[in-house]
């Protein structure tokens, strides 16, 4: 396998802490052995791969899950539990100039759509998900952030037909929302979830409705002819079609065609021990919101259910043991500024995992170009709980030769182009990454 990170990235030492892990058992599925044939093989059990699977199966096809390690490993089991509007990190003048405005519109109720498309599944399939938060907020770090959001508000309106709640600086303490911030901005769409128990949840629907999952499997080869032949490191599979689902996760050459088109980047999250209710007090931030900030190095938070805090945020060069721990204390040192009432909270549960960013920041799910019969979907932008559902939706009616019935945009169907530098693209980050540093952003 060809990847952009070093080995300690894709093994246990990064996800070792992981809060999501201690809170649901991973069933035990088989590992792939011998000859084995199916109508759609799935190369990833996360989200993506996890929903095409699941919608294959209940309309009668022979799908199989190939996964490297068990469902749920690799981001979709260890993210922030954000169910919300995103799957794109591009501006509405960028989406706007590179698609046009009826595209940009298309796209933005497709958002909608794919946090309609989790909280179906969830009801649907009785998945059990540690659901809370009433949409999601939004907090300004500075005066000159807060001032935009009266026409963030308006924007939000007009492509969401929902209306925001605006809260000024002098109503947050009133709110719980006590802290450096300025206003808060709250979209009442989506919702938090326990990731790893919602992708469970779909392995557990898909495999009643008759997929086969298989752990411990990475498929280390795809050769074309008749039919796909995919080796793992104990099985020959001979499948119809192919989806590729395996986006920050990818090796650059499982299949050729990804290579250097998806760029991973790290995200970094604690989880403090549970607090009890003068702790709460203390820093006055009592509410179950689902929250981030306007940060370059995105903070994204929320006080859950058993009064544990989440605290994310985006950032990370370099893997191994030793940077893990470097930025284990730089979220901590975050943590801190944002919520000093807090200084004395442990933190018990730290770990970092692959969110894929793509060159036109726009995702991507459709055929492979130069694979007939295969699919992929691929580059969230950090937002993938709702967005990669849905593609996964999509992938299951394109490789049943379907028009998609879930909303299908332009935007999702342009696939992406290659980074500069290939293997060595991590460094396309450096340079932002240091600018913010310097700004203190």
């Amino acid at each position: 396998m060809r990847r952009v990170f070093p080995a300690h990235t894709y093994g246990e030492g990064p996800r070792a802490a992981c809060f999501w892990a201690a809170t649901v058992a991973t069933p035990d599925d088989p590992m792939a052995e011998g000859a084995i044939t199916c109508d759609v093989a799935v190369i990833g059990a996360g989200f993506t791969g996890l929903s095409a699977a699941l919608h294959l199966a209940q309309a009668g096809q022979d799908v199989r899950v190939f996964e490297a390690k068990s469902p749920g490993w690799g981001a979709s089991g260890r993210n922030g539990g954000f169910c919300c509007l995103g799957g794109s990190a591009a501006s509405d003048a960028m989406l706007r100039r590179m698609h046009g405005e009826e595209a940009r519109r298309d796209w933005r109720a497709t958002e909608k759509a794919a946090v309609e498309t989790v909280r179906h599944l969830i009801a649907r399939h009785g998945i059990e998900a540690d659901t809370h938060s009433e949409g999601e907020t939004l907090l300004a770090h500075s005066a000159r952030a807060a001032a935009g959001f009266a026409a963030r508000a308006a924007r939000i309106e007009a492509d969401y037909g929902v209306t925001p709640a605006l809260v000024a600086r002098e109503g947050l303490a009133q709110a719980g929302m006590r802290g450096p911030f300025h206003a808060a901005l709250t979209t009442p769409i989506g919702f938090a979830l326990n990731p790893l128990k919602y992708a469970l949840g779909l392995a557990g629907a898909a495999r009643r409705a008759g997929a086969r999952l298989h752990a411990q499997s990475p498929v280390t080869a795809i050769r074309r002819g008749g039919a796909f032949q995919l080796t793992t490191p104990k099985a020959c599979i001979t499948a119809r079609r192919l989806i590729v689902a395996t986006n920050g996760y990818s090796s650059d050459d499982l299949p050729d065609w990804l290579r250097a088109r998806y760029l991973p980047t790290q995200s970094n999250v604690i989880v403090t021990r549970p607090m009890s209710d003068d702790e709460l007090a203390a820093q006055g931030w009592t509410t179950r919101q689902m929250c981030y900030d306007d940060r370059f190095f995105l903070h994204y938070f929320r006080l859950m259910p058993d009064n544990r805090m989440l605290f994310g945020m985006r950032g990370g060069l370099f893997s191994s043991a030793r940077f893990d721990a470097r930025m284990h204390r730089t979220t901590r040192a975050h943590f801190e500024a944002m919520f000093p009432e807090w200084c004395h909270v442990e933190t018990p549960h730290s770990w970092n995992g692959l969110l894929s960013i793509a060159p036109d920041l726009t995702p991507y799910a459709g055929p492979i170009p130069e694979m007939p019969g295969a699919f992929a979907a691929l580059s969230y932008h950090g937002n993938g709980v709702a967005m990669a559902s849905h593609a996964g939706a999509i992938l299951a009616d394109l490789a049943m030769d379907r028009t998609p019935r879930p909303r299908y945009p332009q935007i999702m169907q342009k696939p992406p182009r290659r980074w500069p530098l290939g293997r060595f693209r991590r460094a396309m980050m450096w340079p932002p990454y240091a600018w913010a540093t310097l700004r203190g952003d």
